[in-house]
C-alpha cells in the first residue's frame, strides 16, 4: 500500500488550512464558548467559507458538483479542523453524503447530493444508540406500512441535530436488517430533547414516535450502516490526531519559554521524556488512521474489510489523545486550568472524542471478536 497523498488530497488539506486560519481558539476564543457555556449552533460563517472552498462536498461526486475525493482527503481536512476546534458538522455531513451516494438510490442522490455538496443542505447522523453504549442500529425499529416506513425509538447524543436539515437514522427491521432512514428535522413525530456534550456543544436526543418516511428516503442496501459507522469512527480518529498535534505544539511552545532554576523546563529530562512519549503516541495514531482510511477509500462498497483496521485506529486515537492532553495539563501547571487559555477547551474536546462512538475498551472487544472469528495462522 502507498500512503503518499495525491495532489488532490494535498490540495484539499491546503484549502482547509487557509479556511481555518484565524479560527478561535487560535485567535480569540468566542464568548459563546467560554467555560460552562452551551453553544447554540455551529459556525455558519465558517461553513459558508468552507462551501466556497469546496470542502462541504469533499466526498460528493463530480456529477453532482462535488470534489469527488475519498476518505483520506476527508481525514486530512478533519485533521486541520480539529487543530482549531472548528465548530462545523463536517464529519457527519460528509459521511452522510458519502453513504447516500455509495448505497442510496439514484433518485435520492439526485434530490440531496448537489445541494449538500454546496453546503445548502446540512446532514447529520444518529450514531450513538439509545444510551451511547448499545448498538445504534438496534435503537430504532422500522416497519413497512404500504409504500412508507414507520420509525419508532430513541437515538441519543445526536450532534448538530438542532441545526441539520436531515438526520440519517439507522433502524432495525423485522427481517433483522439495518436500514438508514433520511428524516427531516421537522418531521411529524420527531421530537428533540436537548443534551449537552462534554465539550459544551448542544446535542439532541431524538425521540421517534410513528415517524413516517417514504420508501425513496430509506437506504436499504446491505452493509450501508456498517460502512457509514466505520467512516464516522475513522473521521473521529482524524479529529483526535489533529487536536493532539495542536496540543503537543502548544506544550512545546510553553515549556520552551517557561523557566525554572534559570533554564527552560523543556531542557529537563523528565519533561523531555514525557513529550517524547506523547510524540510517539501521535505517530502511532497517524499510522493507524491512514491504514483505516485507506481501507475505506479502497472501495465503497468495498471488497476489503475495514473493521479490524478501524478498531485499531480508534483504540490508539482514544487512548493516545487522552494521554496527550493529560501530559499537556501536567506540563502547563496552573495555566492548564485557566479558562482564558485555550488548553482547557482542547481537553474537553479530547474527552468527547475519546468516548465518541465508543471508548477504546469497546473497540478492543470488537478486535478480540474479529481475531476469534479469524484466527491468525
Amino acid at each position: 500500500m502507498d500512503f503518499t497523498f495525491s495532489e488532490e488530497q494535498l490540495a484539499a488539506a491546503e484549502a482547509a488550512r487557509g479556511v481555518f486560519a484565524g479560527v478561535a481558539p487560535d485567535a480569540v476564543p468566542s464568548p459563546a464558548l467560554t467555560a460552562g457555556a452551551v453553544a447554540e449552533g455551529f459556525d455558519r460563517a465558517l461553513w459558508s467559507r468552507m462551501a466556497g472552498a469546496d470542502l462541504t462536498g469533499l466526498l460528493v461526486g463530480e456529477r453532482y458538483g462535488g470534489a469527488g475525493l475519498d476518505a483520506i482527503a476527508l481525514c486530512l481536512v478533519l485533521r486541520e479542523s480539529a487543530r482549531v476546534l472548528a465548530r462545523v458538522p463536517l464529519l457527519e455531513h460528509s459521511a452522510a453524503t458519502a453513504v447516500v451516494q455509495a448505497y442510496g438510490g439514484k433518485e435520492l442522490g439526485e434530490r440531496l447530493l448537489a445541494r449538500a455538496g454546496r453546503g445548502e443542505l446540512v446532514l447529520t447522523v444518529a450514531a450513538h444508540g439509545r444510551t451511547g453504549h448499545d448498538p445504534a442500529g438496534l435503537a430504532v425499529t422500522a416497519r413497512r406500512d404500504g409504500s412508507a416506513w414507520v420509525l419508532d425509538g430513541v437515538q441519543t447524543a445526536v450532534a448538530w441535530a438542532y441545526d441539520a436539515d436531515l438526520v440519517l437514522v439507522p433502524a432495525h427491521t423485522e427481517a433483522d436488517r439495518t436500514v438508514l432512514a433520511v428524516v427531516p428535522r421537522e418531521q411529524d413525530g420527531l421530537v428533540l430533547a436537548e443534551q449537552v456534550s462534554t465539550n459544551g456543544e448542544r446535542l439532541a436526543e431524538l425521540r421517534l414516535r410513528s415517524v413516517r418516511v417514504g420508501a425513496g428516503d430509506v437506504v436499504e442496501a446491505d452493509g450501508a450502516w456498517e460502512w457509514l459507522h466505520a467512516l464516522l469512527a475513522t473521521g473521529t480518529c482524524a479529529l483526535a490526531l489533529g487536536l493532539g498535534e495542536r496540543v503537543l505544539k502548544m506544550t512545546s511552545e510553553y515549556t520552551g519559554k517557561r523557566e525554572q532554576f534559570g533554564h527552560p523546563i523543556a531542557t529537563f529530562q523528565a519533561v523531555a521524556v514525557q513529550a517524547a512519549d506523547r510524540y510517539i503516541d501521535l505517530r502511532a495514531m497517524e499510522a493507524t488512521l491512514w491504514q483505516a482510511a485507506w481501507r475505506i477509500a479502497s472501495g465503497a462498497p468495498g471488497a476489503l474489510p475495514a473493521a479490524g483496521d478501524v478498531a485499531v485506529a480508534k483504540i490508539w486515537a482514544a487512548e493516545g489523545v487522552r494521554r496527550v492532553v493529560q501530559t499537556a495539563q501536567h506540563l502547563h501547571g496552573g495555566f492548564g486550568a485557566d479558562t482564558d487559555y485555550p488548553l482547557h477547551r482542547y481537553h474537553a474536546w479530547a474527552k468527547q472524542l475519546e468516548l465518541a462512538l465508543g471508548p477504546a475498551a469497546a473497540y478492543e472487544e470488537t478486535l478480540g471478536d474479529l481475531l476469534a472469528a479469524h484466527p491468525l495462522s
